[in-house]
């Protein structure tokens, strides 16, 4: 009978304790989504610093956030079906990096805010109203370039190329624009130029081969495509001792010769920041896109070696 008793004692006081526990106020956090349109070193290395900085912010909020990462492998297929998981889990934000992912969020909700990074003509490309009140529930972070000064900076390094290929992908929303700015700035210059657009990454090499037979240098926009096959333009004009511009730095560290662009850690440090002010009560609406103003030049000396060409003045 002592032994019953004492049993019984035993499970009222676990019903207790577990009736205690389950009362207990549990810690909200926060709930992001961070929507990435394909893996390449850009792209990659906003995701890194979004992490980083959110991580790190988490504490000014404090409260725990949780992040959810999903690559879309370029299709935008699976954007789509991305962007819609995250309402559907009623994130509380999505931060989208590059255009396409943010186009694809934007479509399908207009209640959770949106920051987008990497996005170079927001105005145009997202419908915003402008960057200083893009209105909605979307802003961000845009990483667009000075194409003159990448140009200007090719002369410098390279006084003799006067032919420019320009190579980029015919589906990215990010490359016409800058496309056009090349085109004008060259002519002013009384350079010329040869298009090679391509639709998808398996024409990389071979666009890349044709302005290698044409050009004197060659120029790569902000192009996720021509991005993800950067290694394979390096290579080659690397071989045939051409330089190669690019509108990123990280294309640089991928094999191109030298950039006056975007550092896309800082960028996606911003957007991170962004992203807290927004949990902290800011309106997406009223809050004004951030463009990046540290732009350095930055060059590839193994790269500079191989084809023969002097960038000391670049290096610190």
């Amino acid at each position: 009978m002592k032994t019953m008793k004492f049993f019984a004692f035993v499970v009222a006081a676990c019903m207790l304790l577990a009736g205690c526990s389950q009362s207990a106020p549990q810690e909200e956090g926060f709930s992001i989504g961070i929507l990435q349109y394909m893996e390449h070193t850009s792209l990659d290395e906003i995701r890194t610093a979004v992490e980083e900085e959110l991580q790190q912010k988490a504490t000014e909020l404090g409260k725990p956030i949780s992040v959810e990462v999903k690559n879309a492998q370029g299709d935008p297929t699976n954007i789509g079906t991305i962007a819609n998981q995250f309402v559907g889990d009623n994130k509380d934000l999505i931060i989208a990096i590059a255009t396409p992912a943010a186009a694809g969020a934007a479509a399908v909700t207009e209640e959770i805010p949106i920051v987008f990074s990497a996005v170079t003509n927001p105005v145009e490309d997202l419908q915003i109203d402008s960057l200083e009140q893009p209105g909605g529930n979307i802003t961000g972070t845009s990483d667009a370039i000075p194409v003159e000064k990448i140009i200007n900076v090719s002369q410098e390094i390279t006084p003799q190329a006067n032919c420019y290929g320009i190579l980029y992908c015919t589906s990215e929303p990010s490359s016409s624009g800058v496309v056009q700015q090349a085109k004008e700035v060259l002519e002013q210059q009384g350079k010329t130029f040869v298009e090679a657009a391509v639709t998808n990454t398996s024409e990389v090499q071979q666009a890349t081969e044709k302005l290698i037979e044409q050009c004197d240098a060659i120029f790569v926009p902000i192009d996720n495509t021509v991005a993800t096959a950067m290694s394979v333009v390096a290579d080659l004009a690397k071989d045939a001792k051409i330089p190669v511009y690019a509108a990123a730095d990280s294309m640089v560290r991928d094999g191109a010769l030298a950039s006056a662009g975007v550092n896309y850690t800082n960028l996606g440090k911003k957007t991170a920041q962004m992203a807290v002010e927004i949990l902290q009560g800011a309106n997406s609406a009223s809050m004004e896109v951030q463009v990046m103003e540290d732009v350095n030049v930055v060059v590839n000396e193994d790269t500079a070696k191989a084809i023969g060409v002097d960038v000391s003045q670049y290096l610190q």
